[in-house]
């Protein structure tokens, strides 16, 4: 069952966004400045951050297109 779950491409998608969000905050919260740094020092921006680098993780890679035709040389 949790198999077919994780097949499901928005629900792989938004998980690894959440988890990606958590760590953001994680970063921010034990690793964050509080004045002067313009990424770390608001919570919502590293969160972001790590909202966005999740869903970029989630994202299946291109597939290449093979020409078999060009290949007899």
């Amino acid at each position: 069952m949790p198999e077919n779950i994780l097949k499901n491409k928005y629900i792989k998608l938004s998980l690894y966004a959440i988890i990606g969000g958590l760590i953001g905050y994680a970063y921010y919260y034990y690793f964050g400045c509080k004045n002067g740094c313009p990424l770390s020092s608001n919570w919502y921006i590293t969160t972001g951050y790590g909202f966005i680098s999740g869903i970029v993780l989630a994202l299946p890679p291109k597939k290449k297109h093979v020409d078999t035709e060009n290949n007899s040389a």
